[in-house]
C-alpha cells in the first residue's frame, strides 16, 4: 500500500481559492475542478516568477493526465497544490502532483507535458538548461512502495 504524500515532499507548492461555482449539488467541489487545480500547480512550475522554465517560442501542451480521487473537497476554503518532476524525457516532462485541503491529501495526479514549437506545433527537445532545472524539481522524498 502506498502512503499519501505530504505537501512538504514537493519542491513546488502553490494554492488556489475555491469558489462557490466550483461546487456540485451536494456541496462538494466538482471532480472536473480538480483538473483545473492541478493545472494551477503545473503552471506554477513552468512560469514561476523570476525563473520561468518555458523558453521563448515554445509552449507545453498536456498530453496525458491521470487523477486518483482520494477524498472530497468542500467549499469554502483553499486547496494547496504540490508539484514535482517525476522524469524528464527528450521533449517531455512527467510531473507528479497532489492536492491538499486542511493538510489532508485529497487527490494525486500524474501528467505528461510535451514542449512544442509555438509556430510549427511540433515537439521540440528540451535544452540542457531546462533539463537541469527540471531535474532539480524532483520529489524531495521518494514515494513509499
Amino acid at each position: 500500500m502506498q502512503a499519501h504524500p505530504q505537501l512538504t515532499d514537493f519542491p513546488s507548492q502553490t494554492y488556489d481559492k475555491l469558489r462557490y461555482g466550483d461546487t456540485d449539488r451536494q456541496g462538494h467541489v466538482n471532480n472536473a475542478v480538480f483538473t483545473t487545480l492541478f493545472e494551477t500547480g503545473r503552471i506554477a512550475v513552468l512560469e514561476a516568477g523570476d525563473r520561468p522554465l518555458t523558453e521563448p517560442g515554445y509552449d507545453f501542451v498536456l498530453a496525458r493526465i491521470t487523477i486518483d480521487y482520494l477524498a472530497e473537497i468542500r467549499w469554502p476554503g483553499t486547496v494547496e497544490i504540490g508539484t514535482a518532476v517525476k522524469s524528464v524525457g527528450n521533449s517531455s516532462l512527467t510531473v507528479t502532483q497532489a492536492l491538499f485541503q486542511q493538510g489532508r491529501c485529497v487527490a494525486t495526479a500524474e501528467a505528461v507535458m510535451v514542449q512544442v514549437d509555438s509556430q510549427a506545433h511540433r515537439s521540440v527537445p528540451l535544452s540542457p538548461a531546462q533539463r537541469d532545472a527540471y531535474n532539480a524539481l524532483k520529489l524531495k522524498v521518494a514515494p513509499a512502495q
